[in-house]
């Protein structure tokens, strides 16, 4: 049953990554509503998950919370890295004579990070695959609430991991292939739980660290893009648009 409910968030998915490749004229549109999106996700859904199965303290702070800041740092480091890659590549490009024409002058592209940020949300929806298993092996409601939930976010995250890919000059096959893999990722982590049980504690370890790396991407990455070229109304109310709708599959879910 849980891996027939998944084939459900594998079209959602691919739903959800159609979306954002059919509205590139509208593109600073889809980014707002991707960092609202995000944003509801984390502070909605993973974050309030992962405080509830990672139950313990660690030195006067709960365990949840450690690994949420822990991934929010762990996302600015990789991201300042490949920044500092750039730099160094950018100043032997302006040294080589060859180097000229329309990108001159322009800031590079960091495929590495939108590949990065992807294989996360890849990671994310194989974990909600093994949630919606690890559900229906408690009962049937349970299955029904976590499976509502998985499946209406799931155009959520095939939405980020499309924009994620291609924001960062990944061209549409890799962004394709990238969001193949994000619908596949729930059906193989349901059909996994076949043959073991995942530890809730480790879940909402998961959960924390996660959130906190998908939260620098909304607030650092995706939501100033948004706004760098076209700062409008329309953009940030997209934006509040994505956290609504995040807010009212967490309420239908339960």
């Amino acid at each position: 049953m849980a891996v027939f409910v998944a084939l459900g968030a594998f079209l959602m998915t691919l739903i959800g990554g159609w979306t954002a490749q059919r509205v590139t004229d509208r593109r600073h549109l889809v980014l707002g509503l991707a960092g609202g999106l995000m944003l509801g996700v984390v502070g909605l859904e993973l974050l309030p998950e992962a405080m509830k199965a990672a139950g313990e303290d660690f030195l006067g702070v709960h365990q949840a919370l450690l690994l949420f800041v822990g991934g929010f740092l762990f996302a600015h480091v990789v991201e300042r890295l490949l920044a500092v890659r750039r730099a160094a590549h950018g100043a032997a490009d302006a040294d080589d004579p060859h180097h000229h024409g329309r990108d001159a002058g322009r800031p590079e592209r960091a495929p590495e990070v939108g590949l990065t940020a992807a294989s996360a949300m890849v990671l994310h929806s194989l974990m909600d695959g093994v949630a919606l298993g690890a559900a229906f092996q408690v009962g049937g409601g349970m299955g029904a609430t976590v499976a509502l939930a998985v499946i209406t976010h799931d155009f959520a995250d095939g939405f980020n991991t499309y924009t994620l890919t291609s924001l960062y000059g990944n061209d549409r096959r890799r962004a394709f292939a990238m969001l193949f893999a994000d619908a596949l990722a729930p059906v193989v982590g349901a059909a996994s739980t076949l043959l073991f049980t995942l530890p809730e504690e480790l879940l909402g370890s998961y959960l924390g660290f996660f959130g906190g790396a998908l939260l620098y991407l909304a607030a650092a990455e995706i939501l100033p893009e948004a706004h760098h070229e076209h700062p409008a109304l329309s953009t940030l109310l997209c934006t509040v648009g994505g956290v609504g709708f995040i807010w009212l599959v967490v309420a239908l879910a339960g």
